[in-house]
């Protein structure tokens, strides 16, 4: 293997780890207070919320270090890009809020749509 092999192959591995370890430790926060979590879901219009809060933060982590072992890696990057596409979607959509209460919304959107474009990537190279 050539060393721009090596490096482009050490480069990959290491944004695998820190984008795999960022999602599974952002996703142990809602573990952190779970009730918190489930009320946020449920004032969202999240249906059974008390299930489906944790489920999800649960897939989320299991995803993250599917992602960073890079273990059922196709699992793992279509879980993280489902999770992430749909919590987006529904969850931070800034633009049904009222314009002095965007910020929070705004913020964990556009954080998500970033951690979705590394995700994305993930994917690619896991379907190599």
């Amino acid at each position: 293997m050539s060393d721009s092999t090596e490096s482009g192959a050490s480069l990959s591995r290491i944004g695998r780890i820190a984008l795999g370890l960022g999602l599974a430790l952002q996703a142990t926060e809602d573990f952190r207070d779970l009730e918190d979590a489930i009320d946020y879901a449920d004032s969202e219009g999240v249906p059974m919320p008390s299930v489906l809060a944790p489920l999800a933060s649960g897939t989320m982590v299991c995803a993250g270090l599917g992602i960073a072992l890079w273990r059922l890696p196709k699992l793992a990057t279509a879980a993280a890009a489902t999770f992430l596409t749909v919590v987006s979607t529904t969850m931070h959509d800034f633009w049904n809020n009222e314009p002095g209460e965007r910020s929070g919304d705004r913020l964990a959107f556009f954080g998500n749509i970033a951690m979705l474009g590394g995700v994305l990537i993930a994917l690619r190279e896991a379907w190599r």
